[in-house]
Order: structure tokens, then C-alpha cells, then sequence
């Protein structure tokens, strides 16, 4: 009779969290939780029958309550045991083929038997004796038994085969999410080291021992990051920490025209982030904000917390992340929102595009990415997306 919970990772002794029911792939705290629902929703059912039996005419309320509690819970009890005992790590929680039909029918013979000879006992009375003096009575209680039994049941059966099924499409569609995101990621990688060959290219004909620099720098974040784990998550300082990494690859290009500010609070290293979700937001700005400026600028990274208004009244607020890559470069009308007849470049419609997709796979409506003019000149990309702590 299962409930639904969420799927641990899989471990050696047992099957993949992902063929389990739900509670079955929790601790005993929540199956224990699941049990005592489940007996209230039994004896619900049980004091309904009673009632209904009180009703047409076949005996007292507080006899037809003690026989209808004693046999609904016993059977209960013996289908309950049996089938954490038999299924607990089977999909739905339920043994199948004849095993689930054996336990049904060994809960509704026990809980006859018992559940009779318990009422006799509260009761002080005898119920074969009765049933021998009323023709057709004890073929009248065993099918009410039976059917009440098989209805519980199936009840029960189904309730955790959808829980497992809905177990079961969560997982695959976090499976596709996080396949999705490693795409992107993939995609993004070649595209900025595209970019970065191509200014070392240029370099190496203006300026040999810049362009030598850089390509110790180049080879150094690729060590450091192509060789990372491809997790769909890190910190935010790991991301913070790449941005810095190629900010100074950059600046060994771009020289005194390239300045840059890195504000990471400390309350929000540990805030998951998907990988290299700034780095096309920072090469956007260098790219179309900086380098067409003969001066250069000055690029700053901030991390913040929003808070944000509930939909109700009794709702809790919600935090919202909030990541501000601003430059001082030449401004919205030369980058990625040109004036009128001017193209936008496919570079600058693949990293922005990159960073939406990511965010409404991740979020849905929820992940936003915003371009607005900086007040002191230049852009302002805003990343907007509810705040998830995790605690080293």
C-alpha cells in the first residue's frame, strides 16, 4: 500500500532507485508514515461498512463497528506485512502474479477468522451460533468480507502503481533535463574556444610573446576546466573562478583596455549554478561592449539576493539569485541589440540564446535574462533565477 516519496541514489545491494516505489526508496521514517495512513484509510473504510450495515437492518451500530474494525484490520495487517515483506523493492510495492492473489486471499481468511473471534471476544457472544440460526448469514458476511478485502486492495494496488509510474516520469524527465544541459554545455565550450584560437590567431602576428601568454593562460583553464567532472551543477565560486580564469586570458589580449571586478558575497559561494552560465554573458560583453571601444572599459560581475513578493497573502517570499554582468562598453545600439540596419552577429544570438535555454530548462518562466542599458553607460545582462542554498 504504498506512498509516494523521493528516489535515493542506487546503491550496491539493491536495485536502482528508479525501479522502486517510492516510499520503498525512503528510510523507515516515511514508511512507517505511510503504514499509519494506510490504517487510518482502512479503518474509514471499515467504520463505513458498518455504518451502511447498521443501516439496512443487520444488527446494533457498536456490535456491526467491533466485527467490521476487528476483521477490516486484521486483513489489513497480514496483507500490509506481507507485501513490505515480499515487495518492498518492486515497482508499486506489490507482489505480482500469484503472489498477490495468495496474500489477498490469505489477509481475508485470517481477518475473518481473527477479526470474528476477536469481535466474539469484545462482545461476549457467539457468532457461529448465530450464523447457524440465520440461514445464508455466514455466506452474507464472507462475501462482504471478500469484497471489502479485494476493493481495499485494488484500492491500494493502484494507488502505488500510479505513485511509481509518477516516480518513474519524474526521473526520466530530470534524466532529459540534465542530458539537455550537458548538451548546451558542450556546445558552449567549443564556442568559446573557437573564439579565444581566433584572437590568439591575431595576436600572434602583432605581438609573439602576448600571444605566448595567452596560450599558457589558454592551456591552463582548459586544464582546469575540460578536465573537470561534468556535473549540470557547481558552485557559484567554481563559476566565479572560471570567469576569472578567462577575464585574465583575456586581459593578457586586451591589456591596460580591459578591467574587471569579481563580487561574490560569501553567503552564496555554495549556491548551485549550471556551469559556464556567465562565461557567454562576460565574452558578450567583451566582444561587443569593450573591444569595439578604442579605451576598453571596465567589466564588473555581481552576485545578489531578491526577494521577492508572494503570490498570496500566506505565501512565503521567495529569494531569487541574482548574477549582474555590466560593462562600460560602447552600449546597447552597437552590441546585442544594434540599430536599425545593422545585423546582430551569430555569436552574440548563440550565447545569449544558450544562456535562455539553459535557464528555462532549469526553471521554466522562472529563469529570466535581461539586457538593459547601464545607467553610467554600457550594458547590463541580469540573470534572474530562485535561490537554492547548499551548505558545504
Amino acid at each position: 500500500m504504498p506512498m509516494p516519496q523521493p528516489n535515493p541514489p542506487p546503491t550496491p545491494h539493491r536495485p536502482p532507485a528508479h525501479t522502486l516505489a517510492p516510499e520503498a526508496a525512503t528510510g523507515g521514517a516515511a514508511l512507517a508514515v505511510g503504514v499509519v495512513r494506510h490504517a487510518l484509510i482502512v479503518a474509514t473504510f471499515c467504520c463505513s461498512i458498518a455504518l451502511a450495515l447498521t443501516l439496512g437492518g443487520k444488527g446494533p451500530w457498536d456490535q456491526n463497528l467491533v466485527y467490521s474494525l476487528a476483521i477490516g484490520m486484521v486483513s489489513w495487517a497480514v496483507i500490509e506485512a506481507g507485501r513490505i515483506t515480499l515487495a518492498r523493492h518492486e515497482a508499486g510495492m506489490w507482489p505480482r502474479g500469484w503472489r498477490g492473489i495468495a496474500l489477498v486471499a490469505a489477509g481475508t481468511v485470517t481477518g475473518f477468522g481473527a477479526g470474528t473471534a476477536l469481535g466474539d471476544l469484545w462482545c461476549q457472544c457467539s457468532t457461529w451460533a448465530r450464523w447457524q440460526a440465520t440461514p445464508g448469514a455466514l455466506a452474507t458476511v464472507l462475501v462482504i468480507t471478500t469484497l471489502a478485502t479485494v476493493a481495499a486492495s485494488f484500492f491500494f494496488y493502484s494507488r502505488g502503481t500510479a505513485r511509481a509510474l509518477q516516480a518513474r516520469i519524474a526521473l526520466t524527465e530530470r534524466d532529459a533535463a540534465e542530458a539537455r544541459l550537458k548538451l548546451l554545455e558542450t556546445q558552449l565550450e567549443p564556442h568559446m574556444l573557437f573564439n579565444t584560437l581566433a584572437n590568439l590567431r591575431v595576436l600572434i602576428a602583432l605581438d609573439p610573446a602576448r600571444a605566448q601568454a595567452m596560450l599558457d593562460h589558454l592551456i591552463a583553464y582548459l586544464r582546469a576546466t575540460l578536465t573537470a567532472s561534468r556535473a549540470t551543477h557547481h558552485p557559484l565560486a567554481d563559476e566565479f573562478d572560471r570567469l576569472r580564469d578567462y577575464l585574465e586570458l583575456m586581459a593578457v589580449r586586451m591589456g591596460p583596455r580591459l578591467h574587471y571586478t569579481l563580487d561574490l558575497p560569501e553567503a552564496l559561494r555554495q549556491v548551485p549554478v549550471p556551469p559556464l552560465l556567465l562565461q557567454p554573458l562576460v565574452e558578450n560583453a567583451i566582444r561587443h561592449g569593450l573591444e569595439p571601444q578604442v579605451a576598453g572599459g571596465h567589466i564588473s560581475v555581481r552576485a545578489s539576493v531578491q526577494p521577492s513578493a508572494p503570490s498570496t497573502p500566506s505565501a512565503p517570499a521567495t529569494q531569487y539569485l541574482v548574477l549582474e554582468v555590466t560593462d562600460t562598453g560602447v552600449g546597447l545600439g552597437h552590441s546585442a541589440h544594434p540599430t536599425p540596419g545593422t545585423a546582430p552577429t551569430a555569436s552574440t544570438h548563440f550565447g545569449l540564446a544558450q544562456v535562455r535555454e539553459r535557464l528555462a530548462t532549469l526553471h521554466g518562466n522562472a529563469g529570466t535574462l535581461d539586457l538593459i542599458a547601464a545607467s553610467a553607460g554600457g550594458t547590463s545582462a541580469s540573470v534572474r533565477f530562485p535561490l537554492k542554498i547548499q551548505h558545504p
